[in-house]
């Protein structure tokens, strides 16, 4: 149990130094590690335990003491939990002091323009990801991109197209 939450400090600890643009944009690497390098989960289990995340109230990144959890139980989430907030913590709160006293340079408009697309492409990667986990099939594929455009192009309350989004999906719709 130890090697495995040594295992897990480092992981966690790699993602939050990496986690530029906010959590999301690990959740590629998170999923590899955990899921096709550990062998801990599939990647079903993974998108579940994403949803489930996501679902409940609270931070965006959730999912991070969920993983910790299905891995090591209450200490796998301690683990997991400082290894991936501790970090980026302090080297956002060291980041942003140094934005701050650089607030007049004219190059920071530059930096922050440039830094737009990456992070857009490393939080669209993140949702191929969990797609392509949790819609085995074609059938669901479609359902995730209808709830997807539907919640980003109309007035639809999330939850409500989430659920339409689950009763399709539980009515057999998706089975491969």
């Amino acid at each position: 149990m130890s090697g495995t939450l040594v295992t897990l400090a480092l992981i966690f600890t790699e993602l939050s130094v990496l986690a530029f643009g906010g959590g999301n944009t690990i959740l590629p690497e998170m999923k590899r590690q955990v899921v096709d390098i550990n062998h801990w989960m599939t990647a079903q289990e993974f998108s579940a335990l994403f949803a489930l995340a996501q679902a409940a109230p609270g931070p965006n990144m959730m999912v991070v003491p969920l993983v910790g959890w299905h891995v090591a139980g209450f200490a796998g989430v301690l683990v997991t939990s400082l290894a991936k907030f501790g970090p980026s913590s302090l080297i956002t709160g060291v980041a942003l002091q140094l934005w701050e006293r650089f607030k007049d340079r004219p190059w920071r408009r530059h930096v922050q323009a440039g830094l737009v697309p990456v992070t857009a492409g490393l939080v669209t990667a993140s949702a191929i990801v969990i797609t392509h986990a949790s819609a085995p099939s074609w059938t669901l594929a479609l359902i995730t991109a209808l709830v997807a455009i539907a919640t980003t192009t109309t007035r639809i309350h999330p939850l409500l197209a989430l659920a339409a989004g689950a009763v399709l999906g539980l009515s057999g719709l998706g089975q491969p």
